[in-house]
């Protein structure tokens, strides 16, 4: 499942759950100001708080849960792919769809090293990246030891953005951090710098 499909379908959650929420809180303060007509007509006081759930519990319940739907979900959101396989972006995949066979791309023997993952996986661990997590570990392969500044105005991105792509690739192996001063100065790993 992609981040995108995920989106829709927690977001969709989400909403039922407020909806349903909702109607609990609905029905359960109805219930309560028709016990508390009829009771304090009958006692002068109210019985509303001796009967029944009080609806302000149904409120909190639902903000509790969505939030911890939710909650639950942007922690395990960045860990999902953020759109299908390559190619052109395409709707729902059909069950009938036909998978074409692909040609084998001739190759030179002068271009063989440049394919050859082993050759050159910088190239093969760019290609593999999003293009978020691409624009800020190639600045990093061709110039290591940018600052976190540098890299910023290198990838065009927030700097809080920069600081969370940086931390997912440093999560995975594939840069590290050394502290200077009050910012950070950012190597690729000791295997991507070596080759």
């Amino acid at each position: 499942m992609n981040r995108r499909r995920a989106d829709r379908v927690v977001g969709i959650l989400v909403a039922a759950i407020v909806l349903v929420g909702g109607a609990l809180s609905w029905q359960a303060y109805q219930q309560q100001r028709a016990l508390d007509e009829m009771m304090g007509s009958m006692m002068g006081t109210s019985m509303g708080s001796v009967h029944g759930t009080n609806p302000l519990w149904y409120v909190l319940g639902t903000v509790l849960v969505a939030s911890v739907v939710g909650g639950l979900y942007l922690t395990v959101r960045d860990s999902l792919p953020e759109s299908e396989s390559t190619g052109a972006p395409s709707s729902e995949p059909s069950d009938t769809a036909t998978v074409e066979p692909q040609e084998e791309p001739t190759v030179d023997s002068a271009d063989e090293d440049s394919i050859d993952p082993e050759a050159n996986p910088r190239s093969r661990v760019l290609d593999l990246l999003p293009e978020d997590e691409r624009r800020v570990l190639e600045p990093v392969l061709t110039s290591p030891g940018l600052t976190q500044i540098e890299l910023r105005d290198r990838s065009e991105f927030s700097k809080s953005k920069v600081s969370q792509t940086v931390t997912a690739l440093e999560k995975r192996g594939l840069l590290y951090r050394e502290r200077q001063g009050r910012t950070y100065r950012i190597y690729p790993s000791d295997e991507l710098a070596e080759r």
